[in-house]
């Protein structure tokens, strides 16, 4: 969001506020505490600030079966959010695609599809032939895809995870963790837009087709757990059920993975009990308002003496209930200009709870800011200097 505050200075304005706050980044509850899971691995996860509130062998590895396909998602994503690629742009349905076992879209060689259609056939059919047509639409071909993800992990800093193919399908050495799947799931949930094709239950595609192709989620907690919308399930005999399941209610979103699973039920049931423990723990609060006045703030260039710093958007947090702490506000002025319209973003607020970053949000100006001339910077440098 502030990529474009390549130079920064910070001019902190402390405001005290008395709110429940979490005060660790990580607190695994144990078993007795309600959240026993059958599964053979397990992770409840705060998305937002990456909190894990459960784990159970969260670093042990296991094949990951299908939920492999949120890396092939979250490289999808990235290309479109990037302008790479479009959701109307056009694929074709390679044989290698085609001739893929196991869960399909039931994609013909040759067919073509858009970007759309594709996502939709991964994120809601689980179809190992529209993860194959993706990663050779992206990378040109599977084995440059594949080499692709594992960069991604490594970036992620997935430290336990070998790709080997971009389906999930048996292969030896295919293998992750339940911390590397939530590392991966969290990194495609801030983009958004992926949920729109994870939470469909059902969906048609007949355009071009004598004979529609009818899409249904695998991941049925989207229609039977109340605030589901992804992410993705997975299965093969090795693996046993898998699931990176996402919901929220309240403000608060929740991420729990369930690797090993002995059958869908318990699959189910583990990721549901995971989820309403989190829901049970935290709530989602709305710490700054859309124009909320900050107050004044000395002038980044002294030309003007003060302006009244505004924010620009909602500053929702999600925190642990009953917790208290005592927030303050950080000012960080963008120095990579001196010169600001009425309303034109000037910086962001930073959130804390003592150390701990909760949240920001950008800020703007309530009037103009004019350009200095050579005295009026050598004046705020001078001055600047000595007020820090």
């Amino acid at each position: 969001m502030f990529n474009k505050l390549k130079k920064i200075t910070s001019f902190v304005l402390i405001l005290t506020i008395m709110s429940p706050l979490l005060a660790k980044n990580t607190f695994a509850v144990s078993e007795d505490s309600g959240t026993k899971v059958e599964a053979k691995s397990a992770l409840l996860m705060e998305p937002i600030s990456g909190k894990i509130i459960y784990e159970k062998n969260s670093n042990e590895k296991f094949a990951p079966a299908s939920v492999t396909k949120i890396m092939t998602m979250l490289l999808a994503m990235e290309a479109i959010d990037s302008g790479k690629i479009s959701l109307a742009d056009k694929i074709t349905c390679s044989e290698n695609a085609k001739k893929m076992g196991g869960s399909t879209m039931l994609l013909d060689t040759g067919e073509i599809r858009s970007v759309s259609d594709i996502l939709k056939g991964i994120a809601i059919a689980s179809g190992n032939d529209a993860a194959i047509a993706m990663g050779e639409y992206l990378a040109g071909s599977e084995e440059a895809f594949v080499k692709a993800m594992n960069q991604k992990a490594k970036d992620l800093g997935m430290k336990n995870t070998t790709f080997k193919n971009c389906t999930g399908l048996p292969a030896e050495g295919h293998l992750s963790t339940a911390y590397d799947i939530a590392l991966m799931s969290r990194e495609l949930l801030k983009h958004k837009d992926i949920l729109k094709f994870t939470g469909t239950y059902m969906e048609t595609i007949s355009e071009g087709r004598k004979t529609p192709i009818e899409l249904v989620n695998h991941n049925k907690l989207v229609r039977f757990f109340k605030g589901c919308d992804g992410l993705k399930t997975g299965y093969t005999q090795e693996a046993k059920y898998c699931i990176s399941a996402t919901a929220t209610r309240d403000g608060v979103r929740m991420l729990s993975v369930i690797m090993g699973a002995p059958t869908f039920k318990i699959r189910n049931r583990d990721a549901g009990i995971l989820l309403n423990h989190g829901f049970s723990m935290f709530e989602g609060k709305k710490l700054l308002k859309k124009d909320q006045e900050l107050g004044e703030i000395k002038s980044i260039n002294k030309k003007n003496k003060a302006f009244i710093a505004k924010v620009k958007e909602d500053l929702n947090v999600v925190m642990e209930k009953g917790q208290n702490g005592e927030l303050t506000n950080k000012i960080i002025l963008d120095e990579s200009k001196n010169e600001f319209l009425a309303g034109e973003v000037v910086g962001k607020c930073e959130v804390y709870c003592g150390e701990v970053l909760v949240g920001q949000v950008e800020i703007y100006t309530d009037r103009d800011i004019e350009k200095p001339n050579i005295f009026d910077k050598l004046k705020f440098k001078i001055t600047n200097s000595f007020n820090r």
